[in-house]
């Protein structure tokens, strides 16, 4: 940065008065007093000269935009550790979850690909609160009679309701599946919809739900699935900046931190490390690699 100095003539109002130029008149008042005071020789103040000064941007600095400081993104201590050991205790992939998950209870060779889809968006809505063994009985039931949007609307109340019971809350999935199927059949033409804001739009269907259809039926990565098991084991972990009282409140920050690159397999991870080992109730600390860096370990 250059600065340059420029004389008192270049700043605003600080100008002598060019040669030539006649005085400003003066007021009576003042002609009076000059008059009485013309015989005594005029002693002449010296005026302090004004100096302005204007700083010159250099090449570099003109270029560059201010842009304002971002706020570093907090992200937990240790917490690639804790995943790599997640990973090593999850490597044989033998938890409920692995065999019996949502990618699991549809049939793969359903045609045409709306079915497969429809397929999976109902094992979805019956894992709600249900053990994975459950619902993927529940599954095969349905699908021995065709799971088609077509056959479950045909199909009364008490027979559907026979067919998934004893998931969790099967009263309620029956009328949420009818409704649900229903309206699949009148606006997407027996399809699922395509969007988070629209599968969440259907009865029954929650965020955890509407990100694994993403994830499973459109091969989208929407965003990260919270159910019971992530929302327990993200909080224990110290995951979250600070505790959350939510699977929604959990999922919004892991998102904020976790890199994108991980979200889709967060969840699996998560749910079958829940199911083995970070149990609810008991959970086996002994045998987790993670005892030494885990918060919650410390005080079991």
């Amino acid at each position: 940065m250059r600065m340059v100095t420029r004389s008192g003539s270049r700043c605003p109002g600080a100008g002598p008065r060019r040669h030539g130029e006649d005085p400003a008149p003066l007021q009576k008042g003042e002609a009076v007093a000059e008059g009485k005071q013309s015989h005594r020789p005029v002693k002449h103040q010296r005026k302090a000269r004004r100096l302005c000064v204007a700083y010159e941007a250099s090449d570099g600095e003109k270029d560059k935009r201010a842009e304002p400081l971002k706020e570093p993104v907090w992200e937990p201590q240790d917490w690639q550790q804790q995943l790599a050991n997640i990973r090593t205790m999850r490597s044989r992939k033998d938890a409920p979850v692995d065999q019996l998950g949502a990618e699991h209870c549809y049939d793969p060779s359903a045609s045409p690909k709306q079915v497969r889809r429809y397929q999976v968006l109902l094992s979805l809505m019956l894992s709600s609160q249900t053990k994975d063994q459950v619902t993927a009985g529940a599954m095969q039931r349905l699908r021995a009679r065709g799971l088609t949007v077509d056959n479950i609307l045909q199909t009364d109340d008490s027979m559907l309701g026979q067919l998934i019971y004893p998931v969790g809350f099967w009263r309620n999935k029956v009328k949420y599946i009818k409704q649900t199927s229903a309206i699949l059949q009148q606006r997407y033409g027996g399809d699922i919809p395509a969007s988070v804001a629209e599968l969440v739009a259907l009865p029954g269907v929650g965020p955890k739900m509407a990100h694994l259809a993403m994830a499973v039926a459109w091969g989208t990565v929407s965003g990260i699935a919270v159910d019971t098991h992530v929302h327990r084991i993200a909080n224990r972990l110290g995951w979250t900046r600070r505790a959350t009282k939510s699977p929604e409140e959990t999922r919004a920050a892991l998102e904020a931190w976790l890199p994108r690159e991980l979200w889709s397999e967060i969840n699996g991870l998560l749910v079958g490390f829940g199911q083995q080992t970070c149990q609810p109730v008991h959970p086996r600390c002994g045998a987790c690699l993670n005892q030494a860096l885990c918060p919650a370990a410390q005080g079991l």
